[in-house]
């Protein structure tokens, strides 16, 4: 990758999306291990009142049914689903979730990484509500188009955009792969139109760069199934462009794949346990690394309050077997697992099973992870590129090789 590549600034706060077929992923993300199906009906902890919870549905229904005012208007299978959605939230557990068919189908398009789009990715002013093309992906449809970063989107194919979110945006130009969307942007005063044909695109998880001095950066936006191979990529391109010690930077990293941010670690850590996690019944288990690609240089982790669950259990380990700085704010505080279970009728549950523990032991959920050294961001109006936070990693990093 070359070195003058433009990397994206100013997102930490912003709205963001990719133009893959996934919409916006806002908040917290999850840490999912692998999907396991066959599950069976999920236990009820008001098994003993099933008769009654049945018979007041009825008698709600009956109610509905008969004195509603907007009856006409009555989606059936929007009622069910907030039946399941209202069960999985009372439990109180922010990252307890009931999928519906769609949700779940877009669910596991982004955890894989992999989504049917045009390869491209926009922010919107949240005061504006201007959108504007940010990245274009090499190669994508998006680029075969002549979509270019600057790009002030303002209508997809007969939407025109007025006061949309980012999300309802985003799912008129997701689509089925071969099938085509128009693209009206306005560019240098000129307004055109430019037509993409959706395909299937890997998200870019994974930018990198060589900074002065022989240091690789490399920055992680979440953790899909895609990242391990992007990860890997560019610390063996940095490694070949002679690197002399590594950023890393998970500022504003929602989490991801468990299995993912494991592997990832394997590339780095000296031979031990990675991470344990602990169910409600004290069963324990552990991912361990062998050690073999330990990584030997200069390292710092750059994170923020919104680099969470995946997010942590990278800088707990680095932060344990200190083998690199963690530089930033403490982190988000996500300590816990969550499993994908499947309920075999195109709909999901996302599961609260775990617990989780750093290296040492240490459990993080509710509190964070401290960096080493605490730098708090801040904007510069005369220079927009400015990132002090970044700076100081690099300066770390700087110093332990000089």
């Amino acid at each position: 990758m070359k070195e003058n590549r433009k990397f994206l600034k100013g997102m930490l706060a912003g709205a963001a999306a990719m133009l893959l077929a996934v919409g916006c992923i806002w908040g917290i993300g999850s840490i999912m291990p692998k999907v396991i199906t066959g599950q069976g009906k999920a236990q009820t902890s008001l098994s003993d009142d099933k008769k009654e919870v049945s018979q007041k549905l009825e008698k709600i229904g009956k109610w509905i049914d008969g004195y509603y005012l907007y009856g006409d208007k009555i989606d059936g299978d929007a009622l069910v689903d907030g039946i399941y959605s209202g069960y999985a939230q009372a439990l109180g557990d922010p990252y307890t979730e009931y999928y519906n068919e769609q949700e779940t189908k877009e669910l596991l398009e982004t955890t894989s990484g992999k989504f049917f789009g045009v390869g491209a990715a926009l922010t919107q002013n949240l005061t504006t509500g201007e959108v504007v093309i940010v990245s274009v992906y090499a190669e994508s449809p998006a680029a075969d188009a002549g979509l270019k970063e600057g790009d002030v989107l303002y209508r997809v194919d007969e939407h025109t955009i007025v006061d949309e979110s980012l999300t309802e945006i985003v799912s008129w130009i997701k689509g089925k792969q071969g099938t085509e969307v128009d693209l009206y942007v306005r560019r240098d005063g000129e307004e055109l139109k430019l037509t993409a044909v959706r395909d299937e695109i890997e998200a870019q998880t994974v930018e990198y760069e060589m900074k002065d001095g022989q240091i690789g950066y490399i920055a992680v936006s979440e953790f899909d199934e895609v990242t391990y191979e992007q990860f890997k990529g560019a610390l063996q391109d940095l490694e070949e462009q002679g690197m002399q010690g590594l950023v890393i930077d998970l500022r504003s990293n929602p989490g991801g794949n468990m299995d993912t941010v494991t592997d990832m670690l394997k590339l780095i850590l000296p031979e031990g346990t990675i991470v344990s996690t602990k169910d409600k019944y004290g069963n324990e288990e552990k991912i361990t690394c062998d050690g073999e690609h330990k990584f030997t240089k200069p390292l710092a982790v750059l994170v923020n309050q919104y680099s969470a669950s995946a997010s942590e259990i990278f800088t707990g380990a680095v932060q344990d077997y200190k083998i690199g700085t963690i530089v930033g704010t403490t982190t988000y505080g996500k300590g816990v697992v969550q499993q994908l279970i499947d309920l075999e009728d195109g709909t999901y549950l996302k599961l609260t099973i775990a617990e989780y523990y750093t290296p040492s032991g240490r459990s993080i959920n509710g509190t964070g992870i401290t960096p080493d050294i605490e730098v708090e961001y801040e904007a510069d109006a005369e220079n927009p590129d400015a990132d002090n936070q970044l700076e100081k990693a690099l300066e770390t990093v700087r110093s332990e090789i000089e």
